[in-house]
């Protein structure tokens, strides 16, 4: 597994971002709380003091990474509200990053968030798919 360098945003804040959240982390039992806290092992792609980056343990492409905030937010609503710009800014910056890595930027790939009951969210911490690798077809079926 090959892993990059910090991202530029990850060296501003530090200090008073990660005991707040490191705090919060610790009280969440999710899965990925317990992946962040090294109770559950992962296949890392990349990390940052914003952000980690795995990959999913239930593929549905080819190429399927999850990217999550170290941070204790449930969405990205949470998120936008709550975190510091430079987690926000890291967590983007991330994204970007670990597309780039996994080697799906020149054919094309899909991010997905999925939010709360409708979005289907199956864990209440942020998280994006990075899914490629292979033609994913229509985003969703069409309604009419």
């Amino acid at each position: 597994t090959r892993f990059a360098h910090c991202c530029t945003f990850c060296t501003f804040g530090i200090q008073s971002f990660a005991p707040l959240q490191t705090r919060k982390i610790a009280q969440i039992e999710n899965i990925f709380a317990k992946i962040l806290r090294g109770e559950i092992p992962c296949n890392k792609v990349d990390e940052c003091d914003h952000t980690l980056s795995f990959h999913d343990i239930q593929p549905q492409a080819p190429v399927h990474v999850l990217v999550i905030p170290k941070g204790a937010y449930v969405n990205m609503t949470d998120f936008s509200e709550n975190a510091p710009a430079e987690a926000q800014a890291a967590y983007i910056a991330a994204l970007g990053r670990v597309a780039k890595m996994v080697g799906v930027t020149e054919n094309g790939y899909r991010l997905i968030a999925n939010t709360g009951t409708n979005g289907h969210q199956d864990v209440p911490h942020l998280h994006v798919h990075i899914m490629g690798g292979q033609p994913l077809g229509r985003m969703m079926p069409s309604t009419q």
